[in-house]
């Protein structure tokens, strides 16, 4: 039998680093070295022997083959600046959303040494989702209004989610614009006629909303709907872990969850 995948997990006292670690836990084939947080803690609750801040977590990054990171900004920007060298070689996941160009810059920086991975969303049913996004926009074109509905639970800090931004990226992609261009976030007051090609985005917050995204694709004799809706934080867990998995061992480079799901 294979070693296991050894990782060390930042974020690891959060809700998300809980259902990992749980997971990490139960799994022969991944080991779970150390927890990254924003407090040192003698262990986190499930699996966890250690939780150590960003700057006294080098030697554990350095008995990883995997760091996955489900944190903040703010602290995966500290792991980044921190740990360069200690992560090349290795493999670096993130979850995190909220991400700026600071720390996009910075990651695609660490990507020239290590092999990163970037996703929004981890689910594999939301990865179909962006794809069929794309290829339908490829399909209908400009002539059909597009409407990308999120909900999540109140303590989401960010919005748009990052699931709603990748599906509006993937329609951007598919009529061959930029997001930037062409991208509002709600409407409010008098904003007039609705302009041909835009990307309109509307965020719901309430209660303990798991996630849900929707596409509309909206014509003048016809509607169509592409929606995900998640039941469990779990899923995006197993999603994170299939893609440590993957990456483990790869060379240095920036990849997807469209790599790891041959899409």
């Amino acid at each position: 039998m294979p070693d296991p995948v050894r990782i060390v997990l930042s974020g690891a006292t959060g809700r998300m680093g809980q259902t990992l670690a749980r997971l990490i836990h139960e799994d022969a084939a991944l080991q779970l070295v150390a927890g990254i947080g924003k407090m040192p803690e003698p262990a986190c609750e499930v699996g966890c022997p250690v939780v150590e801040t960003p700057e006294t977590a080098g030697e554990w990054i350095r008995a990883a083959d995997v760091v996955i990171d489900f944190s903040a900004p703010e602290l995966l920007r500290r792991i980044l600046e921190m740990h360069g060298d200690t992560l090349a070689g290795k493999a670096l996941v993130v979850g995190t959303t909220g991400l700026g160009d600071g720390e996009r810059g910075m990651m695609e920086t660490a990507a020239r040494r290590t092999a990163v991975l970037q996703a929004a969303n981890f689910s594999v049913g939301v990865n179909l989702l962006v794809a069929l996004a794309e290829r339908a926009a490829q399909v209908l074109g400009d002539d059909y209004d597009v409407e990308i509905v999120e909900a999540h639970h109140r303590r989401k800090v960010d919005a748009p989610s990052g699931t709603a931004l990748a599906l509006g990226e993937a329609v951007a992609r598919g009529r061959g614009v930029a997001l930037e261009d062409v991208r509002i976030d709600g409407r409010s007051g008098r904003p007039g006629e609705r302009p041909r090609g835009q990307v309109a985005f509307h965020a719901l917050r309430g209660g303990d909303i798991v996630g849900e995204h929707r596409l509309m694709l909206i014509g003048e004799r016809e509607r169509i709907e592409l929606a995900h809706l998640a039941q469990d934080r779990a899923l995006f867990a197993e999603g994170a872990l299939r893609a440590a998995r993957w990456i483990a061992g790869k060379p240095a480079g920036s990849y997807t969850m469209k790599d790891v799901l041959g899409l």
